[in-house]
């Protein structure tokens, strides 16, 4: 087989070909009782969940009340891409989502890469929201009295990450009651788990409890899900409202000034958080099959989704911040911790259930979507054909949904939340980047046969050299210290938590004779507790630098330069290189505006997170790239194709 097999596509005619066939026979076909109101909840369901229950903290302690630009600029990143999703979703109304669309615009090797990272997305997104699901619900049994042991309901990373640093700051004088709250329970996790030789026994079994009865219930039917869904929905839309409505009275315009305390680094830090609050609404292109009239209902229910819960979290950030000050929200639990600084605990519990149902509804959308995209994938013969299997009572994708089940319960054990949360935005940014590039692929093809709903064109050609000048004018004009020490890769302070964890003994007490002979007021005398020593400077940052500068420890431990920060600078390089080659391609084949935005804003993104996640995201690809030349090239149904038409 030539190498230009690797690109060889499925055309939209055979997908429906094939379609109505699977309708005509019977087989493997999956029940339709999807509407647009259905479609709508199921995308609320999977979009107010983690994100505004946990993730939502986070973002506006870093970004401040200004964290709305950032809900802003994500809802009208993902609208891009739901427009492109909707075109394809009328286009090629089957499950398999951006899998699907990949294989008609950019061929077969493409759509494996694009699936496999399905995989992760659907996967990794249930391990996080069943690992926040497991916070709340342990949360709930110890405001009820119940107190579960904590190396069962915490990962085995958090644990072990949490134990090594709680070791080094109280190496470094601090107490152990006064270790943040999460490093006092890693520390008691691990320090009273049960061992077998040097291995620690901590896993979060809450997590394995609602991925298992969540997998159960999708096992047993749309139909059920759908109704699950809806209820969920509308219980937790009530608390988000109610939410909103109580908490505008306390509402202290005071805490919103300064609106931007950290600027626009510190909006956009949050950007993996409130990306991750907006995924799920693609998973609804999964239910393609299932729908009444996709055509129709998908693209309406992708918009009614975003559009609903943009509004509901630009609310909900305006009143939380509004009601505290916004350096007090870095909490896992940021709605019930207000209500509870407030003194009104009754809404605490309130949302503490509300949370556990919320984070619910996400676990059974999420873990909807990934055996759809493995049944897509193996009737095209990428994957074994028992994942194509269809439960005969209760029409669903039985096999693949067993195992789904499995890949996300055995993780969610054992895996750390910031790092499944990363991985499943870089592998949803990726899917959305693909689909809106194959949306531009496809658009001067006139063989393609359209469906009902189609992206309004408006073209680039001039547009994106304009919006690339502004860009450039705003970089050095208004943010020119930031753009040089960017391009010169100039050297950064590391903050004290970072410098103080990384000390041995001997160099904490060298730190700390320092720092007793520069403290001019002998604070250091109250307290042996290095990081609030060294962290009392932060506040000024010249202050700070010339204090580090002084350190007596070697300056790797003090600044992070060379090739160390250059490498977290790789993603961001990436994106400007494809930004100028979209720009020519633009000017080239006069794009339409809306998909190529959404492509440029979803890499941007990706390239926010972190050069780890990215290299984490290779090996994944690489992994999947093994599988498919070991097993899904050779077995792929356009192979007999090709045997017939020669």
């Amino acid at each position: 087989m030539a190498l230009s097999g690797l690109f060889r596509k499925k055309t939209v005619q055979d997908i429906l070909k094939q379609v109505a066939k699977n309708e005509a026979d019977g087989h493997n076909v999956l029940g339709k009782h999807l509407t647009t109101r259905d479609l709508t909840a199921f995308g609320i369901a999977a979009i107010v969940g983690a994100g505004i229950f946990s993730t939502i903290g986070k973002a506006s302690a870093d970004g401040g009340p200004a964290v709305i630009f950032l809900f802003l600029f994500t809802a009208l990143a993902c609208s891009f891409a739901a427009f492109a999703y909707a075109e394809f979703a009328s286009m090629v109304p089957v499950s398999g989502s951006a899998y699907t669309y990949s294989y008609v615009a950019f061929g077969e090797i493409i759509a494996w890469i694009i699936g496999w990272a399905l995989i992760m997305e659907y996967a990794v997104g249930n391990i996080t929201v069943a690992i926040s699901w497991s916070d709340y619900f342990t949360g709930l049994l110890q405001s009820g009295g119940i107190h579960l042991p904590q190396w069962i309901q915490m990962d085995y990373l958090t644990a072990s990450n949490g134990y090594n640093d709680a070791t080094s700051l109280m190496q470094g004088g601090k107490a152990f009651e006064n270790l943040s709250a999460s490093l006092q329970a890693s520390y008691t996790a691990w320090t009273t788990a049960p061992t077998i030789g040097s291995f620690h026994f901590v896993a979060d079994l809450p997590a394995l409890f609602i991925i298992v009865l969540i997998t159960a219930l999708v096992y047993r039917g749309m139909k059920e899900s759908r109704n699950a869904s809806n209820v969920m929905v509308v219980v937790k839309l009530c608390i988000v409202l109610l939410v909103i409505a109580v908490g505008v009275f306390y509402v202290d315009t005071a805490n919103w000034d300064p609106f931007a305390p950290n600027g626009v680094s510190g909006v956009l830090k949050g950007v993996s958080a409130v990306f991750f609050a907006y995924i799920g609404f693609d998973a609804i292109s999964t239910t393609a099959e299932e729908c009444k009239n996709p055509q129709r209902d998908l693209p309406r229910g992708m918009m009614w989704a975003i559009i609903i819960c943009t509004i509901l979290y630009i609310a909900i950030a305006l009143v939380l911040t509004g009601m505290v000050s916004y350096n007090q929200l870095n909490v896992g639990d940021p709605l019930a911790f207000v209500f509870e600084k407030l003194d009104l605990k009754w809404m605490s519990g309130i949302i503490a259930v509300s949370a556990v149902i919320a984070m619910a509804s996400v676990l059974l959308v999420f873990q909807m979507g990934q055996p759809r995209i493995w049944m897509s994938m193996s009737r095209d013969g990428l994957l074994p054909k028992k994942f194509s299997t269809v439960h005969p009572k209760y029409k669903t994708p039985s096999f693949a949904t067993i195992v789904t089940g499995f890949v996300v319960a055995v993780p969610a054990l054992f895996l750390n939340l910031t790092m499944v949360t990363d991985l499943c935005s870089i592998g949803t940014l990726f899917a959305f980047v693909l689909v809106c590039a194959g949306v531009l692929v496809l658009q001067n093809k006139p063989e393609i046969p359209r469906g009902k709903f189609k992206t309004p064109y408006v073209n680039s050609k001039f547009i994106m050299p304009v919006l690339m000048i502004a860009g450039l004018y705003y970089a050095f004009a208004y943010n020119n210290k930031a753009t040089m020490a960017f391009i010169n890769n100039e050297a950064q302070t590391n903050d004290a938590t970072t410098i103080i964890t990384s000390l041995n003994k001997e160099e904490s007490t060298k730190v700390f004779d320092y720092l007793q002979s520069i403290n001019v007021q002998k604070k250091t005398s109250e307290t042996s507790d290095l990081e609030h020593l060294l962290s009392q400077y932060q506040d000024d940052d010249a202050k700070y630098a010339e204090v580090v500068n002084g350190l007596p420890i070697n300056d790797s431990l003090k600044y992070e330069s060379g090739f160390s920060l250059f490498k977290h600078k790789i993603p961001m390089w990436i994106f400007l290189i494809v930004l100028v080659g979209l720009a020519v391609w633009a000017f080239r084949k006069n794009l339409s505006l809306i998909p190529l935005l959404g492509l440029i804003c979803c890499l941007y993104m990706m390239a926010e997170l972190s050069v780890w996640n990215w290299i984490y995201f290779t090996i994944w690809l690489l992994i999947g790239l093994f599988i498919y030349f070991t097993y899904s090239r050779k077995n792929s149904k356009l192979n007999f194709v090709e045997e017939v038409e020669s």
